[in-house]
């Protein structure tokens, strides 16, 4: 099957078109950007039990990963750095490789219930302090690293993709047996899963058990 084409004349290649499309940035918007955390910025993230972490490769690859753990998991150090502990996965590392490849991220604090988020860009290094990390633990697990993050800019972003989205409308829950498990998936993606329902429940109740023995 080949691939969707766009016709050169309708794409935006720089920013002077861009911005001709929009209209002037408004007067906060601009004023918005802070260069350090300020008291709404660390009382959001105190709250926040996840947030997405953008990071790139060395070739400009992009990736997000989602972070979450009990609510103030990360930890504000001064006005200009934060750290978030990193929790066992799957071992692709894919954020961390990045991260020591270039050290420019992104951050999207989300708090349960709240339209609004929190956005923080930055430079991260990996680090292994003790002292740090050990204030990091949960239910005995200390993580093996932090990313420390030094903040260059930090801002609240509106309400408006949140509120389109319904997010947090019960009402719009969708029901997730309506499609198949996460096991599933990937097995199709890969290997294949197997026809046996039996046998795909097994991997299905497998999976869960090493979510709760493996969580921290």
């Amino acid at each position: 099957m080949s691939g969707f084409e766009v016709d050169p004349e309708f794409v935006i290649a720089d920013e002077e078109a861009l911005r001709s499309l929009f209209g002037k940035v408004g007067t906060l918007a601009s004023a918005k950007s802070l260069n350090a955390l300020d008291k709404h910025a660390r009382e959001f993230i105190g709250r926040s039990p996840f947030l997405c972490l953008g990071t790139q490769n060395s070739d400009g690859r992009a990736d997000v990963s989602p972070r979450g753990d009990p609510a103030g998991f990360v930890k504000v150090l001064d006005e200009r750095t934060l750290a978030i502990p990193d929790r066992p996965g799957n071992n692709r590392l894919d954020s961390l490789a990045n991260i020591v490849a270039n050290p420019n991220v992104g951050i999207l604090f989300i708090v349960p219930g709240f339209d609004d988020t929190l956005r923080v860009n930055g430079r991260a290094r990996l680090v292994r302090d003790p002292a740090l990390l050990e204030h990091m633990s949960v239910n005995g697990r200390t993580p093996k690293l932090a990313i420390m993050v030094e903040v260059d800019e930090v801002f609240m972003h509106c309400a408006k993709a949140f509120r389109r989205s319904e997010l947090w409308n019960p009402d719009r829950f969708q029901d997730r047996a309506e499609m198949p498990s996460l096991s599933k998936i990937i097995l199709d993606q890969t290997i294949g899963a197997p026809d046996d329902e039996a046998e795909m429940r097994k991997i299905d109740d497998d999976l869960e058990d090493t979510y709760r023995q493996t969580m921290y």
